[in-house]
């Protein structure tokens, strides 16, 4: 019996005219996730052309040499340094032609950020193409990630961090008033999770984004090393004119955080991301006094991150 299409095109060295994803991973530390994560990709069902790009980050698990051994057919840059997660991806997004001048129909027809902690079903690829081409507005999208208690990844439908949505958020209203419309606005916590949304952004764990996008806004803001680079692509999407949604009619599975539990990088550039974020978009039009709130509150609330982070260590050992 003949293979469907996309599974013979993995195989094959089709140009990128003919593609209709490019997907891009970026790995650090992660191997048997990712290859749980590879594994589930090409596992997919559905009639459509697809090429993977794995970016290492400089990882000391053996995750190139599994890549190397297991799944030949991935496209596989080892960056000799851990340049950030932005980096990475603009590493693998060029790998496929974004990013440089030429004709659009040179390039996918689509790009996925997808992150090697995800595992998909079947369905998943071929769901997220079908909404995207049902909506052709969408610049982006991503679908409904759960995590693995069964709970909803809060980070898979944002709003953007405004000066008024951020103080709401630094100063706890988000969490003690999940269901207000006014309070809950950063994970949109007050909408049905199964209700297809247009939303601000969606997360980089999984983000589809259109090809036409890209080439508008260009590749991600490499001043960002970890976090917050989804949001700010997004945003410069939007203001291109594209809408961005939430699709939960396709679900993946999100560990989470795999590669950076208990560690004080990630926290420090979570909150570093947050700052760089509010001064490349909202700060020259903030009113001074909520300006040094805003600024105040992340450092306080970095700081405190940071310190937990630092006890949670040595209790571990």
């Amino acid at each position: 019996m003949q293979e469907p299409s996309h599974r013979l095109n993995r195989w094959l060295d089709l140009p990128s005219a003919m593609l209709d994803l490019a997907i891009v991973i970026v790995n650090y530390n992660t191997r048997d996730l990712l290859r749980d994560c590879l594994t589930s990709i090409y596992e997919s069902r559905g009639d459509f052309s697809y090429e993977v790009c794995v970016v290492d980050n400089a990882s000391e698990d053996g995750s190139v040499e599994m890549v190397r051994g297991g799944f030949p057919q991935v496209k596989l840059i080892a960056s000799p340094v851990n340049g950030g997660y932005a980096y990475a991806n603009n590493l693998g997004l060029r790998t496929f032609g974004f990013g440089d001048e030429g004709s659009s129909s040179s390039l996918p027809r689509y790009a996925l950020l997808l992150n090697p902690d995800v595992v998909l079903p079947p369905s998943a690829l071929q769901g997220m193409l079908e909404f995207m081409d049902a909506h052709p507005q969408a610049g982006a999208a991503g679908p409904k990630l759960i995590r693995k208690d069964g709970t909803l990844d809060l980070a898979c439908r944002r709003s953007f961090p405004t000066p008024e949505v951020s103080f709401y958020r630094l100063t706890g209203l988000s969490k003690l008033f999940p269901k207000s419309r006014r309070f809950g606005r950063y994970n949109l916590t007050y909408l049905d999770p199964d209700e297809v949304t247009e939303v601000d952004s969606v997360v980089g764990a999984f983000m589809m984004v259109r090809r036409e996008a890209i080439q508008q806004v260009g590749l991600l803001d490499e001043d960002f090393f970890m976090y917050g680079e989804d949001l700010d692509w997004a945003l410069r999407i939007k203001e291109a004119g594209w809408k961005i949604y939430y699709n939960p009619r396709v679900t993946a599975l999100h560990y989470k955080r795999a590669s950076t539990k208990h560690s004080l990088r990630a926290r420090y550039e979570f909150y570093r991301a947050m700052y760089i974020f509010y001064q490349k978009h909202y700060a020259a039009t903030t009113p001074l006094w909520l300006h040094w709130l805003i600024v105040g509150g992340i450092a306080l609330r970095g700081g405190i991150a940071m310190l937990n982070a630092v006890i949670t260590r040595k209790v571990a050992r």
